[in-house]
């Protein structure tokens, strides 16, 4: 196995995110002694990491070697390419890339964070935009997208080619954007290419994912079927091309527009910026919107993920400027994503109990995914004709789905990596050569710190068991106390018998043990913790506090 992890006379993959899970995509080429990251991304806290907000993959293995690092290149603006841009730009210190509309929104990331002047961000004007570093020149080769300009970069090493597809679908009718076509497709796969990295996502979709066309078709008919009725469309607020078809339709049906939710507010003020949205209505402020006949408004708002502080959700709790009504109607016009079930659930169920009328994309066509379907990939794969292909973006069923897949379409071999090994492309036979860590942080409060640290580990078994405090005085009696357990009107007894139990086994230490902190904290807590075990079935944290000994 490889030891020296600077690359040689060779080319290498690393993923350090987004492989064997869904979100946070890091990645990593190697060549002749030089390194390129595409993508920078984060993902979502769910419940293993109470307090949490925002997770991001761990950068030690090429922070270590950071002067090997040429560039950070992103393919597109969703927060699992970007999010992490400025949490880690400035250690990393190198150059970013990107085309205008992820430029602006990556920017503004920057300048939040009070890093702008620190990181040279280099825009990509011109489709098809090409640069240069160390032994890479790298190529934007537009695709469709649930946001604008999403890209593959085609990667050129001295060892080969490499098509690294980003996120992406096949779209006769993208609303924004025009995707490279078939033919040019086909002509970057007669000119060779290595290795296809690609998008799992939607790898078990018999069918394709659908055009953008088609879900202005339909939220059409939905919004007509509705009229006289206030109607609320709830989407990604990334997602440009749908913010457009959502113009289209107030404009057709003839309602006035309001924008429920900063980010929409941001997404469509950069796409404006950049060319995009250009007649899309001018909106109306709330007050404006109320004072509207209810068939003459149509709400765009955040919230289809069941966001607690979106605009969706404090509508639904009637804590909000915009109000709804029984009849009217909310369009969940986006996919559900996994692990957002239950969140989603308390929304609509809210929804529901005031009588409002919901309909989401398994009722009726008012969503298209952004990712490609078994069809699609089936399509790339005659295009391209790729020597080498390696799954990315999905979890291990979705990589290990995708290489049958490959290899049932004459791809002639496959390498299914996760998250920390490391993949020689090229020369030879492609395969595993070696194994680095690749962990998880958290940003916890202001804090960056390691998913699996003291903190949130101990956070995490607070919240399955409770804690009991345990304060000796100087005589080493105990006071007790607990949070978490249920007792309640057991409590009392509970505080007494364990306050027993904890002077028995102090009282068990003789002589010079009875001196020994450490001895006197370990009989205290293992005496307190059975105590907890024995009245709630519950093995509580116990932290004891001593007196000076």
């Amino acid at each position: 196995m490889k030891k020296n992890f600077t690359p040689e006379d060779e080319l290498l993959f690393l993923a350090l995110g987004g492989s064997g899970e869904i979100g946070m995509n890091v990645n990593l080429y190697g060549c002749q002694g030089r390194w390129l990251m595409v993508d920078l991304g984060m993902t979502f806290s769910g419940d293993q990491y109470p307090g949490v907000d925002l997770v991001f993959a761990d950068l030690e293995f090429i922070e270590d070697r950071v002067e090997q690092l040429e560039a950070i290149v992103i393919t597109h603006a969703h927060e699992d390419h970007i999010g992490a841009v400025p949490y880690f730009a400035a250690d990393l210190g190198v150059p970013i890339y990107a085309t205008p509309f992820t430029a602006e929104l990556v920017r503004r990331k920057l300048q939040e964070a009070g890093i702008e002047n620190e990181i040279e961000l280099n825009i990509i004007e011109d489709d098809h935009g090409s640069f240069a570093v160390g032994p890479f020149e790298v190529t934007y080769i537009p695709l469709a997208h649930s946001i604008a300009e999403g890209n593959a970069l085609l990667i050129e090493t001295p060892h080969g080619r490499i098509f690294h597809t980003g996120d992406w679908k096949l779209d006769e009718d993208p609303i924004i954007g025009q995707p490279t076509t078939e033919e040019e497709l086909t002509e970057i796969g007669d000119e060779g290419v290595l290795a296809l990295v690609c998008d799992s996502t939607n790898v078990f979709n018999p069918a394709p994912s659908g055009s953008e066309g088609a879900v202005y078709k339909g939220l059409l008919e939905e919004v007509q079927r509705h009229s006289g009725k206030r109607v609320l469309v709830t989407t990604f607020a990334s997602n440009v091309a749908r913010l457009q078809t959502l113009g289209d339709v107030a404009r057709e049906t003839g309602r006035q527009v309001c924008v429920a939710g900063r980010s929409l507010d941001r997404i469509i003020e950069v796409s404006q910026a950049n060319g995009y949205l250009t007649d899309f209505p001018d909106p109306v402020d709330f007050d404006t919107a109320m004072g509207l006949p209810r068939g003459d408004l149509l709400i765009l708002a955040t919230g289809g993920q069941g966001e607690p502080r979106a605009a969706l959700a404090r509508i639904a709790d009637e804590n909000h400027p915009l109000e709804l009504v029984r009849g009217d109607v909310v369009l969940f016009s986006s996919r559900q994503i996994p692990g957002n079930e239950i969140s989603i659930g308390a929304v609509q169920n809210k929804l529901a109990a005031r009588g409002i009328t919901m309909v989401t994309d398994r009722q009726s066509m008012i969503h298209v995914s952004g990712h490609p379907g078994r069809p699609e990939l089936e399509a790339l794969y005659g295009w391209i004709r790729p020597d080498v292909l390696v799954p990315v973006h999905g979890e291990m069923r979705h990589m290990q789905e995708q290489a049958r897949l490959g290899a049932a379409n004459a791809i002639p071999s496959n390498v299914v990596q996760q998250n920390g090994d490391i993949i020689r492309l090229a020369p030879g036979a492609p395969g595993k050569i070696a194994e680095v860590r690749a962990g998880r942080l958290v940003l916890d409060g202001d804090i960056i710190a390691p998913a699996d640290g003291e903190a949130i580990t101990m956070r995490r078994r607070l919240m399955r068991e409770g804690v009991v405090i345990v304060a000796l005085d100087g005589d080493l009696n105990p006071r007790l106390d607990s949070l978490g357990l249920p007792l309640d009107e057991d409590y009392p007894e509970f505080v007494e018998e364990a306050q027993a139990d904890i002077v028995a086994a102090i009282g068990k230490l003789k002589g010079n043990a009875r001196k020994d902190p450490a001895l006197v904290h370990e009989a205290a807590r293992l005496a307190a913790r059975r105590a907890a075990q024995r009245w709630s079935g519950k093995r509580p944290q116990v932290r004891v506090i001593l007196p000076n000994l």
